[in-house]
């Protein structure tokens, strides 16, 4: 079975509450993980208005609605603690020059060995080198 390491526009997605219709349903079947800072920025979109969050162009009733469900994940839905990739991030950071949400991803993707899936809008070029 194929690991897919999803950011957060694409967890949004796998939640029951979300009307969005996207690729991250099939991810279901592809043994989905998601890092902490991926989490973290699901829920500051839920509690964010600005356009550009995941959930920013959503209602506020169904933001709300979504931010109810965050903490209780689909099953079998891996989160990689911060803690097993801190050393591995710095390294990718500091020979990459990744953000730190890039080297999270990359250095999940390896501690996994997963492929990332990101939203379109989302994946940095230096993610992809």
């Amino acid at each position: 079975m194929t690991r897919s390491l999803l950011d957060d526009h694409l967890l949004r997605d796998l939640s029951p509450t979300t009307s969005e219709k996207s690729s991250a349903a099939s991810f279901r079947a592809h043994e989905p993980a998601t890092t902490d800072l991926s989490l973290y920025r699901l829920p500051k979109s839920v509690v964010s208005t600005r356009g550009e969050a995941p959930t920013g162009s959503w209602p506020p009733a169904q933001r709300r609605a979504l931010g109810r469900t965050l903490l209780a994940l689909p099953a079998g839905v891996e989160v990689v603690p911060l803690r097993t990739l801190a050393y591995r991030m710095a390294e990718i950071s500091t020979t990459h020059r990744l953000s730190t949400l890039g080297a999270e991803a990359v250095a999940a993707a390896e501690h996994l060995d997963a492929t990332i899936v990101a939203w379109g809008g989302d994946d940095g070029p230096a993610i992809r080198s």
